[in-house]
Protein backbone atom coordinates (compact mmCIF):
# COMPACT_ATOMS: atom_id res chain seq x y z
CA UNK A 1 0.00 0.00 0.00
CA UNK A 2 2.88 2.37 0.97
CA UNK A 3 4.34 1.49 -2.56
CA UNK A 4 1.43 2.01 -3.80
CA UNK A 5 1.30 5.51 -2.69
CA UNK A 6 4.77 6.55 -3.26
CA UNK A 7 4.53 5.89 -7.04
CA UNK A 8 1.24 7.66 -7.19
CA UNK A 9 3.36 10.66 -5.17
CA UNK A 10 6.04 10.14 -7.90
CA UNK A 11 3.69 10.50 -10.96
CA UNK A 12 2.03 13.49 -9.88
CA UNK A 13 5.08 14.73 -9.55
CA UNK A 14 5.99 13.94 -13.05
CA UNK A 15 3.10 15.07 -13.92
CA UNK A 16 3.73 18.46 -12.82
CA UNK A 17 6.93 18.88 -13.89
CA UNK A 18 5.58 18.21 -17.62
CA UNK A 19 3.10 21.05 -17.23
CA UNK A 20 5.71 23.18 -16.33
CA UNK A 21 7.96 22.22 -19.06
CA UNK A 22 5.10 23.52 -21.38
CA UNK A 23 4.90 26.72 -19.88
CA UNK A 24 8.92 27.53 -21.30
CA UNK A 25 9.95 27.33 -17.48
CA UNK A 26 12.74 24.25 -18.14
CA UNK A 27 14.78 23.11 -20.94
CA UNK A 28 13.52 21.74 -24.36
CA UNK A 29 13.85 18.22 -25.70
CA UNK A 30 17.47 19.82 -27.32
CA UNK A 31 18.54 20.96 -23.95
CA UNK A 32 18.40 24.83 -25.83
CA UNK A 33 15.83 27.60 -23.58
CA UNK A 34 13.71 29.55 -25.82
CA UNK A 35 15.46 32.70 -24.31
CA UNK A 36 18.24 31.73 -25.27
CA UNK A 37 17.46 30.65 -28.92
CA UNK A 38 15.35 34.30 -28.87
CA UNK A 39 18.49 36.20 -27.96
CA UNK A 40 20.56 34.67 -30.04
CA UNK A 41 18.35 35.32 -33.53
CA UNK A 42 18.55 39.33 -32.34
CA UNK A 43 22.21 39.06 -32.17
CA UNK A 44 22.74 37.62 -35.41
CA UNK A 45 20.07 40.17 -37.40
CA UNK A 46 22.37 43.00 -35.57
CA UNK A 47 25.66 41.44 -36.96
CA UNK A 48 23.92 40.87 -40.04
CA UNK A 49 22.95 44.86 -40.55
CA UNK A 50 26.45 45.83 -39.24
CA UNK A 51 28.12 44.02 -41.82
CA UNK A 52 25.82 44.73 -45.02
CA UNK A 53 26.60 48.34 -44.15
CA UNK A 54 30.26 48.33 -44.58
CA UNK A 55 30.46 46.33 -47.55
CA UNK A 56 30.34 48.05 -51.21
CA UNK A 57 27.30 45.95 -52.58
CA UNK A 58 24.26 47.05 -54.24
CA UNK A 59 21.86 49.55 -52.37
CA UNK A 60 18.34 49.94 -53.25
CA UNK A 61 16.29 53.01 -52.53
CA UNK A 62 12.53 54.23 -53.31
CA UNK A 63 11.95 56.67 -55.62
CA UNK A 64 10.57 59.95 -54.06
CA UNK A 65 7.45 59.76 -56.18
CA UNK A 66 6.14 56.29 -55.84
CA UNK A 67 7.80 53.83 -52.75
CA UNK A 68 5.81 50.77 -54.34
CA UNK A 69 8.64 50.49 -57.16
CA UNK A 70 12.40 50.16 -56.19
CA UNK A 71 15.15 51.66 -58.34
CA UNK A 72 18.68 50.05 -58.34
CA UNK A 73 21.23 52.76 -57.87
CA UNK A 74 24.81 51.64 -59.26
CA UNK A 75 27.52 53.10 -56.16
CA UNK A 76 30.37 55.37 -57.40
CA UNK A 77 33.42 53.27 -58.20
CA UNK A 78 35.36 55.05 -54.80
CA UNK A 79 32.38 54.24 -52.95
CA UNK A 80 30.62 57.08 -52.62
CA UNK A 81 26.60 56.62 -52.83
CA UNK A 82 25.01 59.17 -55.33
CA UNK A 83 23.17 62.22 -53.91
CA UNK A 84 19.59 61.92 -53.09
CA UNK A 85 17.44 64.49 -53.95
CA UNK A 86 14.59 65.81 -52.32
CA UNK A 87 12.08 66.47 -54.64
CA UNK A 88 9.81 67.47 -51.46
CA UNK A 89 11.98 70.44 -50.90
CA UNK A 90 12.13 71.46 -54.38
CA UNK A 91 10.43 74.74 -54.80
CA UNK A 92 7.67 73.67 -57.93
CA UNK A 93 5.86 77.19 -57.96
CA UNK A 94 6.00 78.95 -61.77
CA UNK A 95 5.11 82.25 -63.55
CA UNK A 96 2.58 81.29 -66.28
CA UNK A 97 2.69 84.64 -67.65
CA UNK A 98 6.78 84.24 -68.17
CA UNK A 99 6.36 80.99 -69.91
CA UNK A 100 4.12 82.77 -72.04
CA UNK A 101 6.55 85.34 -72.60
CA UNK A 102 9.15 82.78 -73.72
CA UNK A 103 6.85 80.91 -75.52
CA UNK A 104 5.99 84.04 -77.88
CA UNK A 105 9.85 84.94 -78.08
CA UNK A 106 10.52 81.29 -79.46
CA UNK A 107 7.55 82.09 -81.75
CA UNK A 108 8.86 84.97 -83.19
CA UNK A 109 12.56 84.19 -83.51
CA UNK A 110 11.39 81.16 -85.62
CA UNK A 111 9.30 83.17 -87.99
CA UNK A 112 12.47 85.42 -88.45
CA UNK A 113 14.19 82.43 -89.36
CA UNK A 114 11.83 81.90 -91.77
CA UNK A 115 11.49 84.56 -93.42
CA UNK A 116 15.21 84.91 -94.00
CA UNK A 117 15.52 81.31 -95.28
CA UNK A 118 12.31 82.28 -97.93
CA UNK A 119 14.10 85.57 -99.07
CA UNK A 120 17.12 83.47 -99.14
CA UNK A 121 15.68 81.32 -101.79
CA UNK A 122 13.66 83.80 -103.34
CA UNK A 123 17.39 85.38 -103.80
CA UNK A 124 19.14 82.28 -104.96
CA UNK A 125 15.87 81.40 -107.55
CA UNK A 126 17.23 85.00 -109.11
CA UNK A 127 20.94 84.08 -109.31
CA UNK A 128 20.39 80.55 -110.74
CA UNK A 129 17.53 82.30 -113.34
CA UNK A 130 20.28 84.94 -114.34
CA UNK A 131 23.16 82.72 -114.77
CA UNK A 132 21.10 80.61 -116.94
CA UNK A 133 20.13 83.51 -118.75
CA UNK A 134 23.52 84.38 -119.40
CA UNK A 135 24.61 80.67 -120.18
CA UNK A 136 21.87 80.54 -122.74
CA UNK A 137 22.55 83.74 -124.47
CA UNK A 138 26.24 82.94 -124.83
CA UNK A 139 25.53 79.78 -126.44
CA UNK A 140 23.07 81.62 -128.99
CA UNK A 141 25.25 84.26 -129.21
CA UNK A 142 22.63 87.04 -128.76
CA UNK A 143 23.13 90.31 -126.82
CA UNK A 144 26.99 89.69 -127.16
CA UNK A 145 27.43 93.90 -126.98
CA UNK A 146 25.77 93.43 -123.35
CA UNK A 147 27.06 90.59 -122.17
CA UNK A 148 28.54 91.26 -118.84
CA UNK A 149 26.98 94.47 -118.51
CA UNK A 150 24.77 94.69 -114.59
CA UNK A 151 21.64 95.69 -114.21
CA UNK A 152 21.00 99.53 -113.57
CA UNK A 153 20.23 99.33 -109.62
CA UNK A 154 17.26 102.24 -109.77
CA UNK A 155 14.68 102.52 -106.79
CA UNK A 156 11.49 101.71 -108.62
CA UNK A 157 10.13 100.93 -112.20
CA UNK A 158 6.93 102.22 -113.15
CA UNK A 159 5.37 100.45 -116.56
CA UNK A 160 2.23 102.03 -116.93
CA UNK A 161 0.15 99.55 -119.30
CA UNK A 162 -0.82 100.96 -122.80
CA UNK A 163 -2.15 99.56 -126.04
CA UNK A 164 -2.45 100.29 -129.74
CA UNK A 165 -5.32 102.74 -129.45
CA UNK A 166 -4.35 104.35 -126.63
CA UNK A 167 -2.20 107.26 -128.38
CA UNK A 168 -4.37 110.33 -127.32
CA UNK A 169 -4.23 108.72 -123.66
CA UNK A 170 -0.39 108.59 -123.62
CA UNK A 171 -0.20 112.06 -124.94
CA UNK A 172 -2.60 113.32 -122.40
CA UNK A 173 -0.20 111.48 -119.44
CA UNK A 174 3.01 113.10 -121.37
CA UNK A 175 1.27 116.30 -121.22
CA UNK A 176 0.73 116.09 -117.28
CA UNK A 177 2.88 114.17 -114.36
CA UNK A 178 5.00 112.25 -116.54
CA UNK A 179 8.49 113.78 -117.28
CA UNK A 180 9.73 114.55 -120.94
CA UNK A 181 13.03 114.03 -122.91
CA UNK A 182 16.28 115.15 -120.87
CA UNK A 183 13.83 115.26 -118.33
CA UNK A 184 12.63 112.04 -117.93
CA UNK A 185 16.31 110.64 -117.97
CA UNK A 186 17.25 113.28 -115.61
CA UNK A 187 15.10 111.60 -113.06
CA UNK A 188 16.20 107.69 -114.23
CA UNK A 189 20.10 109.04 -113.18
CA UNK A 190 19.48 111.59 -110.15
CA UNK A 191 16.41 109.79 -108.36
CA UNK A 192 16.34 106.41 -109.98
CA UNK A 193 13.16 106.45 -111.06
CA UNK A 194 12.39 104.47 -114.27
CA UNK A 195 9.07 104.96 -116.49
CA UNK A 196 7.72 103.40 -119.14
CA UNK A 197 4.74 103.11 -121.33
CA UNK A 198 4.79 98.95 -121.46
CA UNK A 199 2.95 97.24 -124.88
CA UNK A 200 3.60 93.87 -126.76
CA UNK A 201 3.09 93.46 -130.68
CA UNK A 202 0.58 92.83 -132.83
CA UNK A 203 -0.63 89.48 -134.13
CA UNK A 204 1.15 90.51 -136.84
CA UNK A 205 4.30 91.53 -135.99
CA UNK A 206 5.92 94.44 -138.11
CA UNK A 207 2.34 95.53 -139.56
CA UNK A 208 1.35 98.57 -139.24
CA UNK A 209 -0.10 99.01 -135.59
CA UNK A 210 3.56 98.18 -134.50
CA UNK A 211 5.25 100.30 -137.14
CA UNK A 212 3.37 102.95 -135.57
CA UNK A 213 4.70 102.35 -132.24
CA UNK A 214 7.96 102.05 -133.82
CA UNK A 215 7.89 105.65 -134.73
CA UNK A 216 6.39 107.41 -131.68
CA UNK A 217 9.31 105.07 -129.87
CA UNK A 218 11.65 107.21 -131.70
CA UNK A 219 10.03 110.27 -130.98
CA UNK A 220 9.68 109.88 -127.23
CA UNK A 221 11.75 107.30 -126.22
CA UNK A 222 9.58 106.36 -123.54
CA UNK A 223 8.35 102.37 -124.21
CA UNK A 224 9.19 98.92 -122.80
CA UNK A 225 8.70 96.75 -125.57
CA UNK A 226 7.76 93.11 -124.46
CA UNK A 227 7.62 89.53 -126.71
CA UNK A 228 3.75 89.49 -126.08
CA UNK A 229 0.61 89.81 -128.23
CA UNK A 230 -1.66 92.42 -127.16
CA UNK A 231 -5.08 91.51 -126.89
CA UNK A 232 -7.89 92.38 -123.78
CA UNK A 233 -7.81 88.89 -122.62
CA UNK A 234 -4.37 88.76 -122.20
CA UNK A 235 -3.58 91.08 -119.56
CA UNK A 236 -2.42 89.01 -116.74
CA UNK A 237 0.20 87.47 -119.31
CA UNK A 238 0.95 90.63 -120.33
CA UNK A 239 1.17 91.68 -116.39
CA UNK A 240 3.62 88.46 -115.99
CA UNK A 241 5.68 88.97 -118.91
CA UNK A 242 6.21 92.97 -117.42
CA UNK A 243 7.26 91.97 -114.12
CA UNK A 244 9.62 89.45 -115.09
CA UNK A 245 10.87 91.35 -117.95
CA UNK A 246 11.16 94.76 -115.88
CA UNK A 247 13.25 92.20 -112.84
CA UNK A 248 15.72 90.91 -115.69
CA UNK A 249 16.30 94.42 -117.23
CA UNK A 250 16.78 96.97 -114.03
CA UNK A 251 17.34 96.00 -110.70
CA UNK A 252 14.57 97.67 -108.60
CA UNK A 253 13.42 97.70 -105.10
CA UNK A 254 10.36 97.99 -106.41
CA UNK A 255 7.82 97.61 -109.65
CA UNK A 256 4.87 99.67 -110.37
CA UNK A 257 2.51 98.66 -113.05
CA UNK A 258 -0.27 101.64 -113.67
CA UNK A 259 -3.25 102.07 -115.91
CA UNK A 260 -2.42 104.38 -118.68
CA UNK A 261 -6.39 106.50 -117.63
CA UNK A 262 -4.82 106.85 -113.86
CA UNK A 263 -3.72 110.18 -112.97
CA UNK A 264 -0.37 109.96 -110.63
CA UNK A 265 1.73 112.26 -108.13
CA UNK A 266 5.22 110.53 -108.63
CA UNK A 267 6.63 112.30 -105.45
CA UNK A 268 3.73 111.13 -103.37
CA UNK A 269 4.05 107.37 -104.70
CA UNK A 270 7.89 107.61 -104.35
CA UNK A 271 7.48 108.42 -101.00
CA UNK A 272 4.89 105.58 -100.03
CA UNK A 273 7.05 103.53 -101.52
CA UNK A 274 10.04 104.90 -99.84
CA UNK A 275 8.19 103.48 -95.92
CA UNK A 276 8.44 100.37 -97.02
CA UNK A 277 12.17 99.48 -98.68
CA UNK A 278 13.43 97.80 -95.58
CA UNK A 279 10.74 95.53 -95.77
CA UNK A 280 11.36 92.46 -99.01
CA UNK A 281 8.56 91.13 -99.37
CA UNK A 282 6.22 94.30 -99.65
CA UNK A 283 2.37 94.21 -102.06
CA UNK A 284 1.05 97.85 -102.01
CA UNK A 285 -2.08 99.24 -103.11
CA UNK A 286 -5.70 99.75 -102.43
CA UNK A 287 -6.94 96.15 -101.08
CA UNK A 288 -10.22 94.87 -101.90
CA UNK A 289 -12.35 91.93 -102.02
CA UNK A 290 -14.68 92.14 -104.79
CA UNK A 291 -17.59 89.94 -105.62
CA UNK A 292 -17.00 87.08 -108.34
CA UNK A 293 -19.16 87.67 -111.01
CA UNK A 294 -20.93 84.42 -112.61
CA UNK A 295 -23.01 85.45 -115.24
CA UNK A 296 -21.51 85.99 -119.05
CA UNK A 297 -22.21 88.90 -120.36
CA UNK A 298 -21.26 91.33 -117.79
CA UNK A 299 -18.17 93.17 -117.52
CA UNK A 300 -15.34 91.24 -115.49
CA UNK A 301 -16.86 87.92 -115.83
CA UNK A 302 -14.87 85.15 -113.95
CA UNK A 303 -15.23 82.25 -116.51
CA UNK A 304 -13.35 80.53 -113.25
CA UNK A 305 -15.92 81.08 -110.58
CA UNK A 306 -16.37 78.16 -109.67
CA UNK A 307 -12.70 77.47 -108.45
CA UNK A 308 -13.87 80.19 -105.35
CA UNK A 309 -16.50 78.35 -104.12
CA UNK A 310 -20.38 79.24 -104.00
CA UNK A 311 -22.26 81.40 -106.10
CA UNK A 312 -21.51 84.98 -104.42
CA UNK A 313 -18.12 84.32 -102.66
CA UNK A 314 -16.13 87.42 -102.95
CA UNK A 315 -12.37 87.31 -103.83
CA UNK A 316 -9.24 87.13 -101.54
CA UNK A 317 -7.78 89.92 -100.61
CA UNK A 318 -5.81 91.69 -103.52
CA UNK A 319 -4.86 94.96 -104.99
CA UNK A 320 -6.89 97.18 -107.13
CA UNK A 321 -5.74 96.88 -110.93
CA UNK A 322 -5.36 100.52 -111.62
CA UNK A 323 -2.23 100.82 -109.82
CA UNK A 324 -0.31 98.60 -107.61
CA UNK A 325 3.59 98.35 -106.34
CA UNK A 326 5.80 94.87 -106.08
CA UNK A 327 8.91 94.58 -103.98
CA UNK A 328 11.93 93.46 -105.81
CA UNK A 329 11.57 89.30 -104.30
CA UNK A 330 7.96 88.96 -105.72
CA UNK A 331 9.34 90.03 -109.42
CA UNK A 332 11.82 87.51 -109.24
CA UNK A 333 9.33 85.13 -107.68
CA UNK A 334 6.72 85.86 -110.80
CA UNK A 335 9.84 85.64 -113.38
CA UNK A 336 11.11 82.38 -111.47
CA UNK A 337 7.69 80.80 -111.77
CA UNK A 338 6.17 82.17 -114.81
CA UNK A 339 5.60 78.87 -116.25
CA UNK A 340 3.67 77.62 -113.39
CA UNK A 341 1.20 80.41 -111.91
CA UNK A 342 -2.15 80.23 -113.16
CA UNK A 343 -3.51 83.16 -114.52
CA UNK A 344 -7.37 84.38 -114.69
CA UNK A 345 -9.79 86.49 -116.41
CA UNK A 346 -9.03 89.56 -114.41
CA UNK A 347 -5.05 90.20 -114.34
CA UNK A 348 -5.15 91.88 -110.30
CA UNK A 349 -6.86 88.87 -109.43
CA UNK A 350 -4.55 86.76 -110.69
CA UNK A 351 -1.13 88.57 -109.12
CA UNK A 352 -3.25 88.53 -105.94
CA UNK A 353 -3.55 84.58 -106.43
CA UNK A 354 0.23 84.22 -107.54
CA UNK A 355 1.25 85.64 -103.39
CA UNK A 356 -1.24 83.15 -101.87
CA UNK A 357 0.87 81.20 -99.33
CA UNK A 358 3.61 83.44 -99.17
CA UNK A 359 4.90 85.19 -96.29
CA UNK A 360 4.40 89.09 -97.90
CA UNK A 361 3.39 92.03 -96.02
CA UNK A 362 -0.28 93.27 -97.75
CA UNK A 363 -0.27 97.15 -97.38
CA UNK A 364 -3.56 98.85 -98.10
CA UNK A 365 -2.18 102.16 -99.13
CA UNK A 366 -5.55 104.27 -99.42
CA UNK A 367 -3.58 107.25 -101.04
CA UNK A 368 -3.27 104.84 -104.53
CA UNK A 369 -6.86 105.24 -104.84
CA UNK A 370 -8.59 108.75 -104.62
CA UNK A 371 -11.36 109.67 -106.79
CA UNK A 372 -11.05 112.32 -108.83
CA UNK A 373 -12.37 116.41 -107.81
CA UNK A 374 -13.09 117.16 -105.94
CA UNK A 375 -12.27 114.27 -103.55
CA UNK A 376 -8.32 114.55 -104.48
CA UNK A 377 -9.06 117.90 -104.23
CA UNK A 378 -10.15 118.41 -100.65
CA UNK A 379 -7.61 115.83 -99.43
CA UNK A 380 -4.88 118.09 -101.36
CA UNK A 381 -5.98 121.14 -99.76
CA UNK A 382 -5.98 119.21 -96.37
CA UNK A 383 -2.27 118.28 -96.97
CA UNK A 384 -3.28 114.41 -97.72
CA UNK A 385 -1.79 114.81 -101.29
CA UNK A 386 -3.14 111.85 -103.10
CA UNK A 387 -0.69 109.30 -104.98
CA UNK A 388 -3.35 108.26 -107.59
CA UNK A 389 -6.46 109.44 -108.50
CA UNK A 390 -9.49 107.74 -110.59
CA UNK A 391 -12.99 107.29 -110.51
CA UNK A 392 -14.12 104.00 -109.43
CA UNK A 393 -17.04 103.84 -111.74
CA UNK A 394 -14.83 104.04 -114.75
CA UNK A 395 -12.11 101.82 -113.41
CA UNK A 396 -9.93 105.07 -114.02
CA UNK A 397 -10.77 108.86 -114.71
CA UNK A 398 -13.49 109.27 -116.49
CA UNK A 399 -12.74 110.34 -120.40
CA UNK A 400 -9.36 110.34 -119.34
CA UNK A 401 -8.37 112.09 -122.55
CA UNK A 402 -10.11 114.93 -122.26
CA UNK A 403 -10.03 115.07 -118.22
CA UNK A 404 -6.80 114.85 -117.58
CA UNK A 405 -5.38 118.40 -117.15
CA UNK A 406 -7.84 119.43 -115.26
CA UNK A 407 -7.50 116.21 -112.71
CA UNK A 408 -3.93 117.33 -112.69
CA UNK A 409 -4.15 121.28 -112.58
CA UNK A 410 -6.53 120.58 -109.56
CA UNK A 411 -4.75 117.54 -107.78
CA UNK A 412 -1.37 117.91 -108.72
CA UNK A 413 1.16 117.77 -106.49
CA UNK A 414 3.04 120.74 -108.74
CA UNK A 415 5.96 119.77 -111.20
CA UNK A 416 8.82 120.15 -109.01
CA UNK A 417 7.47 118.20 -106.50
CA UNK A 418 9.57 115.36 -107.47
CA UNK A 419 12.77 117.05 -107.81
CA UNK A 420 12.47 118.17 -104.30
CA UNK A 421 11.58 115.08 -103.20
CA UNK A 422 14.06 113.20 -99.99
CA UNK A 423 13.11 109.65 -100.07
Amino acid sequence: MVGYLMHGARGRSYSSSSHKVVAGALPNSNGVSPRCLFLLCFTSFCLGVFVVNRLPLYRFWFTPRNNAFPVELKMHPSGIPPPVVNCEDKDTSFDAGEILSKVSEANDVIMTLDKTITSLEMRLSSVRRSAAVTSSERRNGRNSQHFGVKRPKVFFVMGIMTAFSSRKRRDSIRQTWMPQGDELRKLENDKGIVIRFVIGHSSTPGGVLDRAIDAEEAKHNDFFRLNHAEGYHELSAKTQIYFSTAASKWDADFYVKVDDDVHVNLAMVASSLARHQSKPHVYIGCMKSGPVLAQKGVKYHEPEHWKFGEEGNKYFRHATGQIYAISKDLATYISVNRHILHKYANEDVSLGSWFIGLDIDHIDDRSFCCGTPPDCEWKAEAGNVCAASFDWSCSGVCKSVERMEEVHQRCGEGDGAIWHAIF
